[in-house]
């Protein structure tokens, strides 16, 4: 009893440390590190997504750490506001990559898309409807039903990390327009006038 239990606990270490390699190495998955901060130029910032959104939650963790932006809950109070065109979460799809000799389901392609917009306060577009696709191969083994969809939940995770870190550099290049109001400066002149002759 005891060697069977030990076999299945190494069974499972390997088989997640397997799968963890495979889930950094996916399609240019990276690690966030010191290089997954970025400077909002917005003082303030709105993300039009449902408050219980785990892909809002991210983001909006994302935008506090930079410490150098708000979080508010009205678009009248943001100086940037993100609307979101298309949630990822209710249209993420899966679909069948691959067969096997058998006809039956070998490979599956999880897609994660969002299409997003960046407006100011006025309403004014700052950042055109912006596409950002991320998709991630998952085998299937009928036998192991409930680790593959603890695996495609992993995958999902990975998916909205690596997309709220693509959201987040295209939102900090985002060039703002910030109108001067000029002062009252000097009268203007009569072109008429004659000009002053210095007295010497």
């Amino acid at each position: 009893m005891t060697t069977t239990s030990g076999l299945f606990r190494r069974t499972r270490a390997a088989g997640m440390a397997l799968l963890l390699t495979a889930t950094l190495s996916a399609c240019g998955f990276h690690l966030r590190g010191d290089g997954g901060h970025y400077t909002l130029p917005f003082p303030t910032m709105y993300i039009g997504l449902p408050e219980s959104s785990p892909l809002a939650i991210d983001l909006k963790r994302n935008i506090r750490v930079n410490g150098n932006t708000t979080v508010v809950n009205s678009p009248k109070d943001a100086d940037g506001v993100v609307e979101v065109l298309s949630n990822p979460e209710t249209t993420k799809t899966k679909t069948i990559l691959s067969l096997n000799s058998n006809g039956r389901v070998r490979q599956y392609l999880l897609q994660y898309t969002i299409v997003f917009r960046v407006l100011d306060r006025q309403g004014n577009e700052l950042l055109g409807p912006t596409t950002i696709s991320l998709s991630r191969p998952i085998d299937f083994n009928e036998t192991q039903l409930l680790a593959k969809e603890q695996e495609e939940a992993l995958l999902y995770k990975d998916m909205q990390t690596d997309l709220v870190q693509q959201m987040m550099r295209r939102m900090a290049a985002v060039k703002t327009t910030r109108m001067s109001v000029p002062g009252p400066g000097p009268a203007p002149q009569d072109p008429s006038a004659a000009p002053a002759v210095p007295i010497l």
